[in-house]
């Protein structure tokens, strides 16, 4: 994770806020008004008591208003239900920046997943990737709505009561800025500091656990197989412990933070009596001066105190914010390519390429020429590199050396949705998602009729079973595809192939889950195909590799 300053966090946050500036200026002037009317409804109602007590004039900034009884308590109620529609404004606005911008980083992130799949996905933690895109951009709320037009209200609110107070006398004026700046300030800066990593512990391990809840989901009939339940529910347990524990420090501390903001606000207020006291024991200034400046200090500590109560929690939504930000400036391997001519599949070419996964050399001076409407074999024992070579064709991944060409032009410079409408990749594993068989096959043609899907589904041999099922191909497709076979997944992924129709198919053990007769289907089916087809099919079945043109073997990343 990169460490970024709170100062740094904060910037690149508020960043964000630049399309939504209007709306965040409304926030805080109705924020502020909105306080002002809270802090006056006690202001006035101390002129009142004045009033009855013979002190008719209110003084507002050095001067002297007149103002009767009766108008005093008819502006109290106008501006009490003033300050509702007010509160009610800034919050709707507030709430409102938050949310649209938590849908536009949702927006960024999955934008920057996109980029990063799937060379810096491999392997990637997926709990702690819905972690980060779930509860931790929701976190961010806080920051949004709660956090900036608060703080701009407060240092606006501040200046302007202290001022108010400073009418009376300067001292008492300064009185006032030190407790304002004590409490928005030091006070919030100090928990900070004494807050130190506990966020970003909390997050990172909030994301573990939800890492290993759902790494045991996935493995719940392997669980009850080998009935090792107990050991992953005390693991869970564990984790569970290990989050509480430092949950329960936060609450300490933002207990504490609460104890100490409340102590030294008791104290300013002391602090202002006594000044004004004093004062007006000297003759500087009179009853009002102590009544009114009293009053008002010990009413204006809300917009303040909203600071001071951040200082605990902003730690949290900092490292919430850290997360995210680290996905947003994850460099991808591979960049999308745009903006080159279009072209059209004539052949392949791989040219003396070699790849390394980071140390690990995965392919060496690898050489192979596939002519249009041919089926090139390429087998090898596991780990060979045979998968990776093919994802280097669809250009997940970069070669170290060499090139790649489609239609004797490098893969680096062909558009990458022009590429991707060039190559159809059935991988090992068929990946369908919670939804019904049709939608899952349109994925590969999104604008695909009922024909073309069972045309493409027959091909795959594939169409009779799935008539066979109540709904046809309505019928809902559990997570993950849990409800179907490692067969049925596969000729479904192949039904995908078929329906993308591209040129190129590259085919990465299509046949491994079938039986001898759903793979004399399929091989039969791209025997007929192959004449508006051309296949690299990797395979480790000699029977598969029955219908290859040629068979290149690639042994421990070379070929021979």
């Amino acid at each position: 994770m990169k460490k970024r300053s709170n100062i740094q966090m904060m910037a690149r946050l508020i960043g964000l806020v630049k399309p939504l500036m209007g709306y965040m200026i409304l926030a805080i002037t109705l924020g502020l008004l909105g306080h002002l009317c809270a802090t006056f409804i006690t202001v006035l109602g101390g002129y009142a008591v004045m009033n009855v007590w013979g002190y008719a004039a209110l003084n507002v900034l050095g001067h002297s208003v007149w103002m009767s009884l009766q108008t005093t308590f008819i502006v109290i109620v106008v501006i009490a239900i003033l300050r509702g529609f007010l509160r009610y404004g800034e919050q709707a606005c507030n709430h409102f920046i938050a949310f649209k911008l938590l849908a536009l980083i949702r927006h960024h992130v999955f934008v920057a997943l996109r980029k990063l799949c799937p060379a810096k996905l491999d392997g990637k933690d997926k709990g702690n990737l819905i972690s980060v895109i779930t509860s931790d951009i929701e976190l961010l709320e806080v920051f949004y709505a709660h956090t900036i037009s608060p703080a701009a209200i407060a240092l606006l609110f501040s200046a302007i009561m202290s001022v108010f107070i400073g009418s009376f006398h300067w001292s008492l004026g300064l009185i006032a800025l030190a407790a304002y700046c004590t409490v928005g300030v030091v006070i919030p800066v100090i928990i900070s500091k004494m807050n130190g990593d506990l966020g970003t512990r909390f997050r990172q391990q909030s994301g573990e656990l939800s890492s290993f809840v759902l790494d045991s989901l996935r493995g719940l009939l392997e669980t009850i197989q080998y009935g090792t339940g107990q050991a992953r529910l005390e693991k869970m347990n564990e984790k569970t412990d290990q989050l509480l524990v430092q949950e329960e420090k936060m609450k300490r501390l933002t207990g504490r933070n609460t104890a100490i903001t409340n102590t030294v606000i008791l104290a300013f207020d002391l602090v202002m009596l006594w000044a004004s006291t004093l004062l007006s024991m000297n003759g500087v200034i009179g009853f009002d001066g102590v009544l009114i400046s009293v009053i008002a200090l010990m009413s204006s500590f809300g917009p303040v105190v909203a600071l001071a109560n951040l200082g605990s929690t902003l730690q949290n939504t900092f490292a919430a914010g850290n997360r995210v930000l680290d996905i947003l400036d994850e460099t991808p391997v591979v960049f999308e390519i745009s903006g080159q001519p279009e072209i059209t599949f004539e052949n392949a070419k791989v040219d003396h390429v070699t790849f390394s996964y980071g140390q690990e050399t995965i392919l060496s001076d690898i050489s192979i020429d596939v002519p249009k409407h041919s089926v090139i074999g390429i087998s090898g024992r596991s780990g060979s590199g045979k998968s990776t070579l093919l994802k280097l064709l669809m250009r997940f991944w970069s070669a170290q050396q060499g090139q790649i060409q489609i239609s004797n032009t490098d893969i680096d410079a062909i558009n990458t949705e022009n590429l991707r409408n060039m190559e159809s990749f059935v991988t090992q594993e068929t990946h369908l998602f919670h939804d019904t068989i049709a939608n899952n096959l349109r994925i590969a043609k999104l604008d695909a009729t009922q024909e073309e899907i069972e045309a493409a589904c027959q091909k795959a041999s594939v169409h009779d079973f799935i008539m066979s099922l109540p709904n046809g191909y309505d019928t809902q497709v559990g997570e993950l595809g849990d409800t179907l076979s490692g067969g049925e997944q596969q000729r479904l992924g192949l039904a995908r192939a078929f329906l993308h129709d591209a040129p190129l198919m590259l085919l990465d053990e299509p046949t491994s889950n079938l039986d001898s007769l759903n793979e004399a289907v399929i091989l039969k089916s791209l025997q007929e195909e192959r004449d508006g087809k051309t296949v690299i099919l990797v395979s480790h079945r000699q029977s598969t590799m029955r219908i290859a043109d040629k068979v290149y073997s690639v042994e421990h990343g070379r070929m021979s």
